[in-house]
């Protein structure tokens, strides 16, 4: 066989893998992306297992057997996204590629170094995958919608968190001047710690206030936690709905738009014409409307 039918069978293969790994329209792209699902859950799962020692104990070959399976599996998987893809150096920098090399080196670290066992763990990521996986037009349009919402708060937040920072350190100074070492506010930076975990209402229990100032302080730090928890969500809340609703006018007025060249929307039963943007039911009477072609269309 020359080398162009080898090429040819090459670009052939190529194009093949690709529709395949890219492709989650076709029926076996979309095998594959199940397949993927399949080995990223049970890869995660067995992650956890590992950890356990009884079922480490007793099934620890198995494990051993299934992951070098499933990273043998991912390493191809890898070179054949790296080969079929015009820009493979786009790929290999890029978030998921970074991703799917850093969750398939452990297994092979582990090979030559088995004290690196450690590093194991990271093939959890392979669980961020499966925003890849599941690339669809309404979760990625939500997520950019979210994306934006942070992006814009963004101001807004850290001048909160600065707020709150400086918070946390004037408390926290002060509970150290009022409890003191005997009550466990040993120093500044152990009372801010204090200060921290009560106004986020995780309260450890392992430093607490004594005396009666330093619990009444406690009390403003627990109620003002309330309000550090609501705060960030109320900002990034505001700014998403804001966007739902920018979005919602422009998609109105682009409708509108469409509706004045076709024509007008006109009610069958009262012939009333002068509805809001994007309606679909008469305002004066609740009949359906329907469209009406302008007369210099028609003509």
């Amino acid at each position: 066989m020359d080398k162009a039918a080898l090429k040819s069978e090459y670009n052939i293969f190529k194009q093949k893998a690709y529709i395949i790994i890219y492709g989650t329209n076709t029926r076996l792209g979309k095998l594959f992306d199940l397949v993927l699902l399949s080995l990223i859950t049970i890869s995660v799962i067995m992650v956890m297992l590992e950890t356990v020692k009884g079922v480490d104990y007793h099934l620890h070959g198995l494990l051993v057997f299934m992951e070098w399976v499933i990273t043998v599996f991912f390493s191809l998987e890898y070179i054949l996204r790296i080969i079929t893809n015009k820009k493979p150096y786009k790929y290999i920098f890029s978030m998921y590629g970074i991703i799917d090399l850093i969750a398939i080196l452990p297994m092979y670290i582990s090979f030559f170094a088995p004290g690196a066992k450690a590093i194991s763990v990271v093939r959890a990521l392979r669980l961020l995958r499966i925003f890849r996986i599941l690339d669809l037009a309404s979760f990625m349009k939500q997520g950019e919608e979210l994306k934006m919402a942070l992006r814009t708060s963004r101001d807004k937040i850290l001048i909160f968190i600065y707020f709150i920072s400086v918070i946390c350190i004037l408390l926290g100074s002060v509970m150290y001047v009022v409890e003191g070492h005997q009550n466990g506010f040993s120093s500044i930076p152990r009372g801010v710690y204090w200060c921290i975990v009560t106004m986020t209402t995780v309260g450890f229990g392992d430093i607490a206030p004594q005396t009666t100032l330093g619990q009444l302080i406690a009390s403003f730090v627990m109620i003002l936690g309330y309000g550090v928890i609501a705060v960030p969500t109320g900002i990034v809340t505001a700014e998403y709905t804001h966007m739902k609703k920018k979005h919602s006018i422009e998609g109105s007025k682009k409708q509108h738009e469409e509706n004045e060249v076709a024509g007008k929307l006109v009610c069958k039963r009262c012939s009333f014409d002068k509805h809001l943007q994007g309606a679909k039911y008469c305002s004066q009477c609740g009949s359906e409307l329907i469209l009406q072609k302008n007369n210099h269309d028609e003509a």
